[in-house]
């Protein structure tokens, strides 16, 4: 036919377009719907990105083995369930919060030039009404369905967390995440008061536990990251002092984990469970710290602080995993 021929009174161009159309709906209508599937994904993801998730990670590993070790063995689980998302959620408010805060900064520093406040996947004003929801939100949450001095603990947390640490101390003293780290020890006594609706000695040693190990489990990190924090002027203990005395110092910090997490034993009357981890992991948590230093005293050598931070995790997850299991074994 030639190309002013019709077909059943349509031109056979506009009936063979029409034809291809039909058989590209499908896919297109699948292509987009894939984009948009895609998009709900990148913005979730923003989202979630803004909760720092391993540093709530690492808060909820001691929560349920403190509410553990507060019952005396198996408690209810749903209890578990429901401290742990609001711990989740009282935790991803604080670090949305100091994300909205310290945007200017990060968009400097390589390691967190991806954050999303900094990318632009989210803008400060939606980060900002985002942590004002999970810090509202967790706190109903506790009031409603653990008990009020679980809330008042998590808004102290969320508080020490943003006010102290990330308005007050991070950017003026080399003392900041010894005193700003305090916040990462209300999850052990948001965790017991869930439970006994009390703080006792146990919850406090535990507290005590996780406040000497945050500048021995960080300042390696720091160091590290060094000059990313003099780029910001930010003295971190690891960017503004030599590395030796780093080293020393996150050795003092070392030692006075485990001498508190010893301290725990007759506390608690923990049993011989417990203890072996304390001691044991205790003494390889310090041996890191005292290779660090050994290695950081030489001048020609790489004292790689990653290994000590990598083995500073470790060990507090063997530590909790311990509290978790004394009362369960003896049972």
């Amino acid at each position: 036919m030639s190309g002013g021929e019709t077909e059943n009174g349509v031109p056979v161009g506009v009936r063979e377009a029409e034809d291809r159309g039909k058989s590209l709906a499908p896919h297109l209508a699948h292509d987009a719907s894939a984009a948009i599937t895609y998009r709900i994904f990148l913005r979730v993801r923003a989202y979630v990105v803004l909760t720092k998730p391993r540093v709530m990670e690492l808060l909820l590993v001691a929560t349920a083995p403190t509410m553990i070790l507060a019952h005396g063995g198996l408690l209810n689980l749903s209890l578990v369930v429901v401290t742990l998302i609001g711990g989740a959620a009282s935790s991803g408010s604080a670090s949305a919060f100091n994300m909205y805060l310290d945007r200017d900064m990060d968009a400097q520093m390589k390691r967190t030039s991806g954050r999303p406040l900094v990318t632009g996947e989210v803008t400060p004003r939606s980060g900002l009404v985002f942590a004002w929801l999970l810090a509202v939100s967790s706190t109903v949450w506790f009031c409603c369905l653990v008990n009020y001095l679980a809330a008042v603990l998590s808004v102290c947390a969320i508080l020490w967390y943003v006010v102290v640490y990330t308005m007050i101390l991070k950017r003026r003293t080399e003392q900041n995440i010894v005193w700003g780290g305090i916040a990462g020890c209300f999850p052990v006594a948001i965790g017991w008061a869930a439970v006994t609706g009390t703080v006792s000695w146990p919850a406090v040693t535990l507290f005590a536990v996780i406040f000497f190990w945050t500048p021995a489990h960080y300042w390696p990190l720091s160091v590290k990251y060094g000059e990313d924090y003099r780029r910001v002027n930010v003295p971190m203990l690891g960017a503004i002092r030599k590395i030796e005395y780093v080293a020393k110092r996150v050795t003092v910090y070392a030692v006075a984990t485990v001498i508190t997490s010893i301290l725990l034993i007759p506390i608690a009357g923990m049993s011989w469970i417990y203890s072996t981890v304390a001691v044991a992991g205790g003494g390889w948590f310090v041996w890191e710290a005292l290779r660090f230093q050994v290695v950081a005293s030489r001048a020609t050598a790489s004292p790689r602080p990653m290994r000590l931070f990598v083995a500073s995790n470790v060990y507090l997850a063997m530590l909790f995993a311990a509290v978790a299991a004394d009362p369960l074994l003896r049972l």
